[in-house]
C-alpha cells in the first residue's frame, strides 16, 4: 500500500479564536518533536500562517490556481526555516476560492489535491478560512481529524455546537472531531467553568508567547519551548497522535 499522509484540519466557524495559532504550532510540534515530514497548507486568505512562517508574497498571487489545475501544488510548495517542515502558502486570491469551487461542482477536489502530494508527507495540516462554506465543506471530506479551536465562552461553545450540527447532518462517516479550549485565562469565572465543565478538552493558556508568534516569525516551540504554551502544544500534538493512531486501529 502507498504511504499516504494523515491530514489534520484546523477549522473553526469564529474568527479570532486561535484556529492559525494551533495550525502553526501543531504542525512545528510534528516536525520539531514528532519527527514527522510536514506540510502546512494555509488556506486562509489571510495568510496568517503563511506569514508566521516567514513566506513573503510573490507579485502575481496563486494560491488559487492550484484549485483551478493552472499549475501543480508542488510548484508552490517552499522550505520554511524549521527542519522537516514546509510550507503551501496563502495569497489574497483565495478571497474568491469559494465561488471557484461551488462554479466547479466537483466536491471533493481539495481531497484530490491532497492526494497528488500526500506520499511525500507524513502529516499535512490545513488551516481553513472561518465560516460555512464551500472551502470548509471540502476540508471535511479531506481530513483526517478536525481539530476546532474553541474560547471558552457561550458564542464560542455554540458555534462549536453548529460545526457538529452540521457534520451530523451532511457528513456522515466524518472524521473525528476534536474541541480545543483556546486562549484560557484561569483568572476568569467564566473560562473556568467552561473548562470544568469539560475537563477532557485540551487547553492551550492565554500566553504571552502565543502574542510574540508574530514578532519572532516562528513558533513557540522555537522560540519559547519550555514555556506554559510550549508545553500546552506538545501536549496536544501527542493528543492528536494518540487520536490517529486509535482511528488507524
Amino acid at each position: 500500500m502507498a504511504h499516504k499522509a494523515k491530514v489534520i484540519a484546523i477549522y473553526s466557524l469564529k474568527g479570532g479564536v486561535g484556529k492559525t495559532t494551533l495550525a502553526v504550532n501543531l504542525a512545528a510540534e510534528a516536525a520539531l518533536r514528532r519527527g514527522k515530514k510536514t506540510l502546512l497548507w494555509d488556506l486562509d486568505p489571510q495568510s496568517a500562517a503563511s506569514f508566521i512562517l516567514g513566506h513573503e508574497p510573490t507579485k502575481k498571487p496563486k494560491a488559487r490556481s492550484v484549485f483551478e489545475r493552472d499549475i501543480e501544488p508542488d510548484s508552490l510548495i517552499t522550505k520554511s526555516a524549521i527542519a522537516g517542515l514546509d510550507l503551501l502558502p496563502a495569497d489574497i486570491s483565495l478571497r474568491s476560492l469559494d465561488g471557484f469551487l461551488a462554479s466547479l461542482g466537483k466536491k471533493k477536489r481539495l481531497a484530490k489535491l491532497v492526494e497528488t502530494i500526500s506520499s511525500k508527507y507524513d502529516r499535512i495540516f490545513l488551516d481553513c478560512p472561518p465560516g460555512l462554506t464551500e472551502t470548509s465543506e471540502q476540508m471535511m471530506r479531506a481530513a483526517d481529524i478536525i481539530i476546532v479551536p474553541v474560547i471558552p465562552s457561550p458564542l464560542s461553545q455554540r458555534a462549536l455546537a453548529d460545526v457538529i450540527a452540521h457534520l451530523k447532518e451532511h457528513h456522515k462517516g466524518h472524521a473525528p472531531l476534536l474541541p480545543v479550549f483556546s486562549m484560557v485565562d484561569r483568572r476568569r469565572n467564566l473560562h473556568v467553568a467552561a473548562t470544568s465543565a469539560n475537563p477532557d478538552w485540551p487547553r492551550i493558556p492565554m500566553a504571552s508567547a502565543v502574542e510574540q508568534m508574530a514578532v519572532h516569525r516562528s513558533p513557540v516551540g522555537v522560540f519559547a519551548h519550555r514555556s506554559p504554551a510550549g508545553d500546552a502544544f506538545h501536549m496536544l500534538s501527542g493528543a492528536i497522535e494518540r487520536k490517529l493512531a486509535k482511528a488507524k486501529d
